[in-house]
């Protein structure tokens, strides 16, 4: 008897075995597809709250239908993208034209930035020779890297990843319509796949996470405007780069304050260099020497990365994911180790989901009950 309840034991650990080796090997195969799907989710949750919104408006007494509430959704989340897009792309070329326009100012005798760093580096550096031009240098080694004679091999891939943008794009917002139609549908989805025992725990753990990643990419994104909306009336006023650049470069630099840590520090360094191309491309900025025109950029940004540390950050982490401070930090060094910056990119919505999994399936363990001492108070408030 004993040995058959052994046989019987071995059997069922084999089954759970492979059936997660063969959920593991779809995954891999169907990684695209499942990319689609998670993306798809998350615009999904950045759309729900603009949706409950627009359920309360009501025409002649009757709000319309939820598949025409998800388009109006959609079409306003990706309008929003247009427009940083239409914002971003402008400032950048404008800004490598007035480059342009400063290396070819040589032929008239002008002495400009690019002469500067080039002479800069030909003093630290002797060997390079008094002929050195660091932009030819950098022309000739992407002629190097990149094959120009392949022309036709440049545009197929070119092409070809033109297609897949555009079939990932399609993909995206078909799912996302449905997504947001249906706020239920993503729990339903996850819970058809689990035992019948553990389905209604399984689809109240889907509606927290859900609830919780709503209102920290929704917090983020409010975090980025506030960040623009700073470093745009800095540079603009302060600056005086001028409302087109200062609201380019805020963009820019709102969009890299994504990547915790190192995201702001390589938007400051960003805009501080476009600020300074600016000055001596297009005459604009304040009439100050170069060194103390750059610094004045500089600390323009730091103040903002200032308020974003101890007001935006605190208020949206301690409110949205209810995480602490060091809780985030310790997980953010955790995921920078693991997987680099886009380890740290999905830390917060990584660990939120664990955070969640863990309250509902394994508060009665100790470490839990230490590391999230309110879970009974996250467990009544997910069902309020």
């Amino acid at each position: 008897m004993e040995k058959e309840r052994s046989i019987d034991r071995l059997a069922r650990y084999i089954i759970i075995i492979g059936a997660i080796a063969l959920a593991a090997a779809a995954c891999y195969f169907f990684s695209s597809v499942l990319a689609y799907i998670l993306l798809a989710f998350v615009v999904s949750l950045i759309g729900q709250p603009m949706l409950r919104l627009l359920r309360k408006i009501k025409i002649k007494g009757k709000s319309l239908s939820d598949a025409v509430l998800a388009i109006f959704t959609l079409v306003f989340i990706f309008a929003i993208l247009l427009l940083i897009v239409w914002q971003v792309i402008p400032v950048v070329t404008g800004i490598v034209g007035e480059a342009s326009l400063m290396k070819a100012q040589e032929s008239t005798g002008g002495y400009n930035i690019i002469d500067q760093a080039n002479g800069w580096v030909i003093q630290v550096i002797p060997w390079v020779g008094e002929d050195f031009d660091g932009v030819q240098l950098l022309i000739e080694k992407v002629s190097e890297v990149v094959d120009f004679s392949n022309i036709s091999g440049i545009l197929g891939s070119v092409a070809s990843a033109v297609a897949g943008i555009a079939v990932g794009l399609f993909s995206v917002v078909f799912i996302s319509f449905f997504f947001i139609k249906d706020d239920t549908l993503f729990g339903r989805i996850v819970g058809a796949m689990v035992p019948d025992s553990i389905e209604e725990r399984v689809k109240k753990t889907i509606q927290d996470i859900e609830h919780l990643l709503s209102r920290y990419f929704v917090g983020l994104i409010v975090e980025i405007l506030g960040v623009v909306v700073l470093n745009c009336l800095g540079l603009w006023l302060i600056a005086r780069i001028g409302f087109n650049y200062a609201l380019g470069i805020a963009f820019i630099a709102g969009l890299l304050n994504i990547i915790p840590y190192v995201g702001p520090l390589i938007g400051e360094l960003i805009g501080v260099v476009l600020c300074v191309i600016l000055k001596y491309g297009a005459g604009v900025g304040l009439g100050v020497n170069i060194w103390l025109f750059a610094l004045i950029v500089l600390c323009i940004m730091l103040a903002t990365q200032l308020v974003d540390a101890f007001i935006y950050q605190p208020l949206i982490y301690s409110t949205s994911i209810k995480a602490s401070p060091l809780e985030i930090f310790v997980v953010l060094l955790i995921a920078g180790n693991i997987g680099g910056v886009v380890g740290m990119l999905i830390a917060i919505p990584t660990y939120t989901v664990i955070r969640v999994i863990a309250s509902r399936f394994f508060y009665d363990f100790k470490p839990v009950k230490r590391l999230i001492p309110d879970v009974e108070n996250e467990k009544t408030d997910s069902l309020i």
